[in-house]
């Protein structure tokens, strides 16, 4: 369960959920379930951007200034640079992927299955009463 406060945890927690989606959708039995889970990595992906973007702006504050490597502090702001560079070039790079997500979400929406094909989505037989009234 998310903390809203203990970015570790939380990162933790990420890549355990991304796991299991990762095992859950190896066999999709359900084809109607596709689209809440691509709107829910709609989602994911975008929380993912600016998370990734809110980290690289942390480097881009005062701890830049502040940073040090090996003792020298040119070095140290000059990898916290590189490090800020590279976390707003990969939720730039996330942000794209989530607009292809949400495409292919828009396009889910207008896809009908036919439970046919599906065995496991196939109504229950269910008896039917023969004549009279039952209660």
């Amino acid at each position: 369960m998310p903390t809203f406060n203990d970015a570790v945890a939380d990162a933790d927690e990420l890549r355990e959920a991304v796991r299991g989606l990762a095992h859950a959708t190896r066999s999709i039995e359900d084809p109607t379930s596709v689209y809440p889970v691509l709107g829910a990595v709609s989602s994911a992906l975008a929380s993912l951007s600016q998370s990734l973007h809110q980290l690289g702006e942390f480097h881009d504050g005062p701890t830049r200034k502040q940073a040090w490597m090996n003792g020298d502090p040119n070095a140290g702001r000059a990898a916290s640079y590189r490090v800020s560079w590279e976390l707003h070039r990969a939720a730039e790079m996330i942000h794209q992927v989530a607009e292809c997500v949400d495409r292919a979400h828009e396009i889910e929406a207008s896809i009908a299955y036919d439970i046919a094909d599906y065995p496991s989505l196939a109504p229950v037989p269910r008896p039917r009463p023969e004549g009279g009234l039952s209660l």
